[in-house]
């Protein structure tokens, strides 16, 4: 009787494709730990709820070579101080009006989405929204936001048209604390030069 080699033997690449599942396995699950205390609300890319509060802003990192959201300090929403339930609830309803609108079908958040409008991870950042106080009579970002969310047509602020999706203020308030709260998440860099591409509408 032939002696089989091992590398012809299956007990041989039974074991070897056992153990290498499990090493991935615990790979996988150190991967995902790691990840979870990145991405959980209080992390170290997401912040609280509550930096609603707090002025957000952008700069350059360059020890990580990249634009990072920086945290300042107190900068009050609709002139109100949020506290964490408060600002926690107020985020959802905002995440809850953009799913009930289908607002990915045309915007983007976090690189999720369709870019037929512009993408919206930074949108509380861009510095369009000091403009666009004058032309809504809004005396602060928040609320030329607030304005234009609720009458897109009348506000036209993009080559293409938003169509009116006859927001009540209260949703466009809740969509523009959401967007202020993915502004100050840390998506290193993502989306790549914002704010530094000049583009023609």
């Amino acid at each position: 009787m032939a002696k089989v080699s091992q590398i012809e033997d299956p007990q041989f690449w039974r074991a070897g494709a056992i153990s290498i599942v499990l090493v991935m396995m615990v790979v996988l699950v150190m991967l995902t730990v790691d990840s979870l205390a990145a991405i959980t609300v209080g992390g170290s890319h997401v912040p609280p709820f509550s930096v609603i509060n707090q002025k957000i802003g952008y700069k350059f990192d360059s020890s990580r070579g990249i634009d990072i959201p920086t945290i300042g300090e107190k900068e009050l929403l609709y002139q109100h101080e949020y506290t964490p339930v408060e600002a926690e609830a107020l985020i959802d309803k905002g995440k809850l009006v953009i799913q009930s609108r289908a607002c990915m079908d045309c915007h983007t958040f976090f690189g999720n989405g369709a870019y037929y409008g512009p993408d919206l991870t930074k949108a509380w950042l861009d510095p369009a929204w000091e403009g666009w106080k004058g032309i809504t009579g809004a005396e602060t970002r928040a609320e030329a936001m607030t304005r234009f969310l609720m009458d897109p047509v009348k506000y036209r602020t993009w080559g293409r048209a938003m169509p009116n999706l006859h927001l009540s203020r209260e949703e466009a308030m809740a969509i523009v604390a959401y967007l202020k709260w993915i502004a100050a998440v840390d998506t290193n860099g993502f989306p790549q030069n914002f704010g530094q591409i000049s583009v023609n509408q």
